[in-house]
């Protein structure tokens, strides 16, 4: 079975505090886009897994698609004598803010259930999903959320850019994790995220915010710069998404802006 998992972005990202756990707690939208990467799974006699495309780094098994096999394995009857061979052809840049990897393990986790016919509920899959990683749930449903708690939590809300175009633009700068929340205070938003995002999409600046830039706009003027030019490119509203690097910009027509960026890669089509 052929599947094709999508990143997403983040509409304002807002470190509300630090929890107990050592994790935080955000407010964002979470946006499907149609950047995707190619997952095929396939029953087989013995387990395997291959990659193409983007090189994956780090060890082979903290794979996210590797991680929902086996949750699912250890947990499901019906799946505890079964072996499949994965191919996974990596598209969307990696850490970088897009949720490529998140995607991935969701997407695997909903392909294995309808191959073993497991009969999983929208719940019971996102409940898995959490287990992966604190944004894989979003990727279940795969639809505009608000998003709260670790991003793992969602409400609905009503937010449509279907009739817009969006540029994505990576400048291959990794960003950890450690390294992005190490630069953030945590506080509430002055204008409550799901109030600004009320306003017209041309008002979004300066309020509808993603507090990591702040500190990394600052250390990687390069992303800076990204931001800049797709506002003079007519940008209605741009940002980072996720911890970054990736910022994006959401546009009233199609635009290719493909020269203005050379070296970088770069996506643009329209949101869904």
């Amino acid at each position: 079975m052929l599947t094709f998992p999508n990143a997403k972005i983040n509409i304002g990202l807002n470190i509300v505090e630090k929890r107990p756990d050592g994790f935080h707690n955000i407010d964002s939208v979470f946006y499907p886009v149609n950047w995707c990467d190619a997952l095929e799974i396939v029953p087989a006699q013995h387990f395997s897994f291959q990659s193409s495309g983007l090189p994956i780094p780090g060890d082979e098994s903290n794979n996210l698609c590797i991680k929902a096999y086996h949750l699912l394995r250890n947990s499901q009857p019906k799946m505890a004598n079964e072996a499949v061979h994965f191919h996974l052809h990596k598209v969307i840049p990696m850490g970088a803010g897009l949720g490529g990897g998140s995607a991935d393990g969701a997407f695997a986790l909903k392909i294995l259930n309808e191959i073993f016919e497991l009969d999983l509920s929208t719940a019971d899959l996102q409940n898995y999903a959490r287990q992966l990683g604190s944004d894989c749930a979003f990727f279940i449903e795969n639809r505009p959320v608000f998003c709260f708690n670790k991003g793992d939590e969602f409400e609905e809300f009503s937010l449509n850019l279907k009739s817009k175009f969006i540029v994505l633009v990576n400048p291959a700068i990794h960003i950890s994790t450690a390294e992005a929340y190490g630069g953030v205070k945590p506080k509430k938003a002055e204008i409550p995220l799901k109030e600004a995002l009320m306003l017209p999409l041309n008002k979004w600046e300066g309020l509808v915010k993603n507090d990591f830039e702040e500190n990394l706009l600052w250390k990687y003027p390069t992303i800076g710069a990204i931001k800049k030019t797709l506002y003079e490119q007519g940008a209605l509203y741009a940002s980072m998404t996720g911890s970054g690097s990736t910022v994006y910009g959401i546009f009233e027509t199609e635009k290719d802006l493909k020269a203005q960026f050379p070296d970088f890669a770069i996506w643009q089509g329209y949101l869904n």
